[in-house]
């Protein structure tokens, strides 16, 4: 018996090709779930979803900055696959460094990402959802959100505008069966994270902690895996949590002390 309730159903993924993005939809795929996965790198997309079962995953290329497109997909995925009963939005860019040497194009491609893809995404697959009175979103964001970071004030604003515009649209969506969650990592060993280490000693001093960063450690004294982060996107997404919505579910270790 499938208690989650999650085989069968159709999920789009965002930022499939890499990372936490492809971590979720191979866990989705695992799940007995049909997955339509997204990524603006065509190449990467494909690499990343070679492996799984070509009857249940197909790979969609897809620029989440381009409201037209992803109309279009999200279209394209209803004519040719069915309703969409599942949406996670993964597609996430990090520009890091102090605000007084960023960019006009930092800020605004890191936004066009991590902030204007995941409401082009959301709204194209709730409206959807809302006339079939039925389905889950999940927004994957940042402990960031919540806690200041040095050299990362794009980033974890944008993340914290799709937190609470994901709790917004829960709130709207509520009435008519859609269930709107935030998963938000800590440091996870993708390509992302492992930009930002420029020695050997980058997951040591993520682990225990950077004082002049402001920044703790991780009192679990381990950096995530892709497939953490994935696991608790598949909770959301499923019937045990039928009774979740508008909730922020920090993934981190312990890292922010949940402040």
């Amino acid at each position: 018996m499938d208690r989650r309730g999650i085989a069968g159903k159709l999920a789009l993924v965002t930022g499939a090709g890499r990372g936490i993005g492809a971590a979720v939809a191979r866990a989705l795929a695992g799940a007995s779930a049909r997955v339509a996965a997204t990524d603006r790198d065509a190449g990467t997309l494909a690499t990343a979803v070679a492996d799984l079962p070509p009857d249940r995953v197909r790979a969609h290329p897809l620029d989440v900055r381009d409201s037209t497109a992803v109309d279009a997909v999200v279209d394209r995925v209803e004519r040719e696959m069915g309703p969409i009963d599942i949406l996670v939005n993964v597609a996430g860019v990090l520009r890091p460094g102090p605000v007084h040497s960023q960019t006009d194009q930092d800020w605004l491609e890191t936004f066009a990402v991590n902030t204007n893809g995941v409401f082009f995404t959301s709204r194209a697959v709730a409206r959807r959802m809302r006339e079939r009175r039925g389905g889950s979103i999940v927004t994957v964001a940042s402990n960031a959100a919540g806690v200041p970071r040095v050299h990362m004030a794009a980033y974890a604003a944008s993340k914290a505008a799709s937190v609470m515009f994901t709790k917004c649209l829960g709130l709207e969506l509520a009435e008519h069966g859609v269930r709107c969650n935030v998963v938000s990592p800590g440091s996870t060993d993708t390509p992302m994270q492992r930009a930002l280490w420029t020695d050997e000693a980058g997951p040591r001093s993520v682990i225990e902690g950077n004082p002049g960063a402001f920044r703790v450690g991780i009192p679990l004294r381990r950096i995530a895996e892709p497939d953490d982060i994935a696991d608790a996107v598949l909770f959301l997404v499923s019937d045990q949590a039928r009774h979740i919505t508008m909730h922020d579910l920090y993934v981190d270790g312990g890292a922010t002390l949940r402040a």
